[in-house]
């Protein structure tokens, strides 16, 4: 996909077209769900489109299969030091505010990595206009925490203890989760008593209080890191060529084919 926005199609597509549009999302949204995070902003993009696809959609279809065609051989790694920060649950979350010019609906993301890699992930569109970025960041940070939160009641369900530096790691209680956050404005709103948000939406300022419960009760705590640095960065918005290969690998997606390739021969040749 390019970083130009794409547009509602004006004229209207033909059954075939649309039947064709879909089965293309379709298998772009299995794959950025299950493993390719790096195209889960694009297909989440293109699946906008679904009722009424035009030529500049199918292109845009189009590139993002291509690319996962040449990027085939890529997968997610895993693996850190015990007992390391890389080790335990890193949970971001980041918003883009009001870039959908149809709707000025903002964009937002969540990621949560585990044992050095990506775990879990999100990119979609908000369902309410915010009138803020502030807004737009507390809607997304709230979302991050409630995944964040379940994860770590399982993790807990499950008797692992992150924090431990050996493999034997049990717990009896859910460990707080650190989330990371690049809009500090946000942060001090739900982390300083003195500042107070300022907001007619009802469901923000709800958002708010939950997200200053939790941090209160120790449950959550929201650091800021900054937008070069913040994963979630690259599930709210095509980045230019440069910023994608960061992205990569800070995903720690690497190119595996030759390893398959090798792998495959042995394999024909002790069949032989």
């Amino acid at each position: 996909m390019t970083q130009e926005e794409l547009l509602p199609y004006e004229g209207i597509a033909s059954p075939g077209s649309t039947n064709s549009y879909q089965r293309k999302v379709g298998t772009l949204m299995y794959a950025a769900v299950m493993t390719r995070p790096d195209i889960a902003f694009a297909s989440s993009r293109l699946a906008r489109f679904n009722q009424n696809p035009g030529p500049l959609h199918h292109k845009a279809a189009d590139r993002v299969i291509w690319y996962l065609l040449q990027t085939r051989g890529h997968s997610l790694e895993f693996g850190s030091e015990p007992g390391s920060e890389e080790d335990g649950l890193q949970v971001a979350s980041d918003a883009s505010f009001g870039d959908n010019s149809l709707d000025r609906r903002s964009s937002q993301a969540f990621t949560m990595r585990l044992f050095g890699g990506i775990t879990s992930w999100k990119a979609n569109k908000q369902d309410t206009v915010t009138t803020s970025t502030t807004e737009a960041e507390l809607l997304a940070l709230s979302q991050a925490a409630k995944e964040a939160l379940f994860a770590s009641r399982l993790l807990s369900a499950m008797k692992i203890d992150l924090s431990a530096p050996t493999a034997r790691r049990r717990t009896a209680q859910p460990s707080r989760v650190t989330i990371e956050c690049d809009n500090k404005q946000t942060i001090r709103l739900v982390k300083e008593e003195l500042i107070k948000l300022r907001t007619k939406l009802r469901h923000v300022d709800i958002h708010n209080h939950w997200l200053r419960q939790e941090i209160t009760q120790g449950r959550i705590d929201v650091v800021y890191t900054s937008s070069a640095q913040l994963l979630a960065d690259g599930f709210t918005k095509a980045l230019p060529s440069d910023k994608f290969e960061l992205f990569m690998q800070r995903l720690r997606l690497a190119d595996l084919s030759e390893e398959l390739v090798t792998n495959r021969r042995k394999e024909l040749e002790e069949e032989l």
